[in-house]
């Protein structure tokens, strides 16, 4: 690393101001702060000092997902060789998988920090480090069936509309992960809901003995949505069901939760009070008759524990105050299983939740504070 230190200093010169390739200092420094921490600091105003900088952190948040991404591409392959009736070994039906949802990664990466070199360059300011987070995300919450050219698209507008025109990383009021789906859902239904959206079809080492464009692998909570009652299986806990890529396993995702919580990097009342708000609307629902889904059973199904861990909990667009993480937390639980059970059309329901939990996290801090500042002033005996 010394030498790599050391050749990075040797050229550096040439991309200040007066260098002869200046014009890509943005791209310069995006690789030399990727690569080691910025020994620079803030010179004025308020300024929190601490040992770990905004490319750390979405570099443990990528770690995390590492579980639930791997696990997503074995059961690609899984569902692909249930689907086909072909007995494949372990390493045949994650070879699938791999090969199945890499193209998906390297199109949102590239389509994704193209946007964000490019407006870089053109504003004359720093890469900024956001996508490293939501360039994974975006692949892992949509079906393995979404077109490479739609998966673009997404990346796109996510990036352009709901994050540089806010202002880069830091700033955007709407996770771009969650937009990117949004987008696909409400322009591209057929791709993201119904029966064969979940199964591939690439025909790579032995598979695709049977024609799976006739192939069908409802989910769960479609079944349940079409009035089916499905049993509990511990496949629903395993993940091998069908769903979006990383959104089936919920061991898989517990694993990711551990790291984040861990490392402090995500809130646990942000993360609990989504699980809180869920139960209880689910518990009350099933006592009422609305529902005949056990309460605890939300959890295990959708996205829903993928959602509460890695969409819910991103410090950018969730509320920053204590005591509104808690609101908030509850606030998307509660409005995901509402939608769940009443609007059959729309049987998932989480991430239309962190949406709008996105959308009123500003109010509810908003709220929080000025009754914190009410409060102070009354101690203080300032009318």
């Amino acid at each position: 690393m010394k030498a790599l230190r050391n050749y990075l200093n040797k050229i550096k010169p040439n991309f200040e101001k007066e260098g002869k390739l200046h014009a890509f200092r943005s791209i310069f420094d995006g690789f030399e702060t990727f690569l080691y921490v910025p020994n620079t600091t803030a010179k004025t105003g308020v300024s929190i000092h601490d040992a770990i900088d905004s490319k750390r952190i979405m570099s443990f948040v990528v770690i995390a997902l590492m579980p639930a991404m791997l696990f997503g591409m074995y059961n690609v392959g899984y569902q692909n060789a249930v689907a086909s009736g072909i007995d494949a070994s372990f390493w045949d039906m994650f070879l699938f998988g791999f090969f199945a949802v890499l193209p998906k990664i390297i199109v949102s990466y590239v389509v994704g920090l193209g946007i964000e070199f490019a407006w870089a360059q053109w504003k004359g300011e720093e890469i900024q480090e956001g996508y490293l987070v939501s360039g994974i995300l975006i692949p892992l919450i949509v079906p393995i069936g979404c077109p490479l050219w739609m998966l673009a698209l997404a990346c796109a507008f996510s990036v352009i509309f709901c994050k540089e025109i806010f202002g880069g990383t830091g700033m955007n009021i709407f996770n771009p992960a969650i937009a990117a789906r949004m987008f696909l859902f409400f322009s591209y239904p057929s791709v993201m809901t119904g029966d064969k959206v979940w199964i591939a079809d690439s025909p790579i080492f032995g598979f695709g003995g049977t024609p799976l464009d006739t192939a069908t692998g409802a989910t769960p909570l479609g079944q349940m949505a079409q009035g089916v009652d499905v049993p509990f299986d511990m496949n629903m806990i395993t993940g091998l069901i069908p769903g979006s890529i990383g959104e089936t396993s919920v061991i898989a995702i517990a694993i990711g939760a551990v790291i984040l919580l861990w490392t402090g990097i995500a809130s646990w009342r942000t993360m609990l009070s989504v699980f809180v708000g869920g139960g209880v609307l689910a518990a009350i629902f099933e006592a009422t008759g609305m529902s005949t889904m056990p309460w605890w059973e939300h959890f295990v199904l959708g996205g829903f524990a993928f959602g509460a861990v890695f969409m819910a909990t991103d410090p950018v667009t969730s509320c920053r105050t204590e005591c509104g993480k808690y609101i908030y937390g509850f606030l998307i639980g509660a409005m995901a299983v509402i939608i769940r059970v009443m609007n059959a059309g729309y049987p998932e329901g989480m991430m239309l939740a962190i949406f709008f939990g996105n959308m009123f996290a500003p109010t509810i801090d908003h709220f929080i504070v000025e009754r914190n500042i009410s409060k102070r002033l009354k101690r203080g005996g300032t009318k």
